[in-house]
């Protein structure tokens, strides 16, 4: 199975038991991939070395979600406030920006790599308004955020009059089953109070003798007052790793989700 392991779940299996104790195998260095529009415009987008968080992946939920606000920009991300959680190389969040969002708040765990890396990705692609200006006049920015802490340097992105963000994204975050509380919790304090606040979460069960836990997500969510939604299922061409285990169809599904406010709840009925 490939390095994509949540520690609840499998053990380490003690490989370097018996290498010198001074020795340390060197880290992967930072890759590239790249993202095709529809349009044809092409992103690229750096990655990280080999990253415990798992940012050294452009992960197919990511692509997925990136391709459904491209096909309706004006009812998803479209002059609307975006935050995006466990970004990674943050191409969604780039993809809403170059799709006209009012503003894109783009995070990932606050490591200085992944921060500076998220930059790097913002501050390199020609196809966001303003590119190549100063980056307080971008549509998009990049911040540290640990799910589930407070989020006041995150809403103070935003215009002063707005108390939460339009849209969320979360892209193939729900195989980190210890964390689904924390990222309930980040909703619930991100999230606008507005009848068409959408959080956006989209994955693939890359374990799929664990879909059942990475599911249990819709069911915090539910108890916690939000409603649910499934809006999209996409089959891919191959699993995103090879010779995974599993049923090969899981692995090659990815499905998306609307995670938002019930009506009696928001502010702009």
């Amino acid at each position: 199975m490939s390095d994509h392991s949540d520690t609840e779940d499998q053990q380490p299996l003690g490989l370097f038991a018996e290498e010198p104790q001074d020795f340390y195998p060197p880290s992967p260095p930072p890759t590239t991939q790249s993202h095709t529009t529809s349009s044809g415009q092409s992103i690229t987008l750096h990655l990280v070395g080999h990253s415990p968080l798992e940012a050294h992946h452009l992960w197919n939920g990511a692509r997925v979600v990136s391709d459904f606000f491209e096909s309706s920009p004006s009812t998803t991300v479209k002059d609307r406030t975006v935050l995006e959680l466990g970004a990674g190389a943050g191409l969604p969040s780039i993809m809403a920006a170059i799709l006209g969002a009012k503003k894109v708040v783009v995070t990932d765990f606050p490591d200085p790599d992944l921060v500076a890396n998220m930059w790097k990705n913002i501050r390199g692609c020609e196809h966001i308004p303003h590119a190549g200006e100063p980056d307080d006049q971008l549509p998009i920015a990049a911040d540290g955020f640990v799910w589930g802490a407070d989020p006041t340097h995150l809403l103070a992105h935003l215009p002063p009059a707005e108390k939460g963000f339009d849209v969320l994204i979360l892209a193939d975050l729900l195989f980190r089953h210890s964390e689904h509380k924390n990222m309930i919790k980040t909703i619930t304090e991100t999230l606008a109070k507005k009848k068409d606040a959408k959080a956006y979460v989209v994955f693939c069960s890359y374990r799929p003798w664990l879909q059942h836990k990475d599911l249990v997500f819709f069911d915090l969510a539910r108890e916690a007052g939000f409603t649910v939604e499934k809006v999209l299922e996409k089959k891919m061409e191959r699993p995103l790793f090879e010779n995974d285990p599993g049923d090969e169809e899981v692995l090659k599904t990815v499905t998306g989700w609307v995670v938002g406010w019930p009506e009696e709840v928001c502010v702009d009925l």
